[in-house]
């Protein structure tokens, strides 16, 4: 992991956590809470919401993405690899993701499902969120997409024709495929929790390697469904 496009890249992730902590002072920081019932709120506006899904999504997900990257650019070793389109088509995915997530929250903070800080208000709701996440930890199409980010080598090899653009965005795809139910527990932890924000990124960097994440999806599977059943009855 030399050269300039990996400093620029481990560069961006810093900057994304950096924000992310920026706006989540503690809130006797009566600046920062402001800051963030801006970012969260809908009276924020649908851009501001989005940027806060933004930086959750590069700053959480491309750090699970460093093994393929690698495994890319050791491929291309001999030839150039436009490693910068390779990213580009993968963060595309998650802007997209990010997009959906801010309609999701606008819309269900109007509903009054989350407050201001983008925080679930209702138990039955972030019962069926973890219940929701628990059982998609043994869905064939999370499976599926485990096992391609569990092997860059062979997704690569499979796909290498296709270019590095649209390589980008399969990865970013299986990546989503994998992630995405875990992202949406923001809502439960917490949308400007850090600490949910640090283990929901291990655990997902976890799971998507080839020993260890074999083990640890289908146990994290049912801790959540524990989880959100202990919740619903609360």
């Amino acid at each position: 992991m030399r050269g300039p496009h990996w400093l620029a890249l481990f560069g961006a992730v810093l900057l994304a956590w950096a924000a992310l902590i920026a706006m989540a002072v503690p809130a006797g920081d009566s600046y920062a809470r402001a800051l963030v019932e801006t970012l969260c709120a809908p009276s924020g506006g649908f851009w501001s919401t989005l940027t806060m899904w933004a930086l959750m999504s590069g700053a959480m997900m491309a750090p699970t993405a460093l093994p393929a990257f690698a495994t890319y650019e050791d491929l291309g070793s001999q030839t150039a690899t436009r490693f910068g389109h390779l990213v580009a088509g993968y963060l595309l995915i998650w802007l997209g993701f990010a997009v959906l997530a801010a309609l999701g929250q606008t819309v269900l903070t109007r509903a009054g499902l989350l407050d201001t800080l983008g925080t679930s208000r209702v138990p039955l709701f972030s019962a069926a969120l973890l219940v929701g996440a628990g059982l998609y930890q043994f869905s064939t199409l999370k499976e599926a997409c485990l096992s391609r980010c569990r092997a860059p080598l062979t997704f690569f090899m499979q796909h290498w024709d296709e270019g590095p653009f649209r390589n980008g965005l399969r990865l970013g795809m299986d990546c989503l495929g994998c992630c995405w139910a875990l992202m949406a527990l923001a809502w439960v932890g917490g949308v400007m929790n850090l600490g949910f924000m640090a283990l929901a990124m291990v655990l997902m960097l976890l799971e998507k390697l080839p020993d260890l994440g074999r083990r640890i999806t289908k146990p994290l599977g049912v801790v959540l469904i524990a989880s959100g059943a202990i919740t619903a009855f609360m």
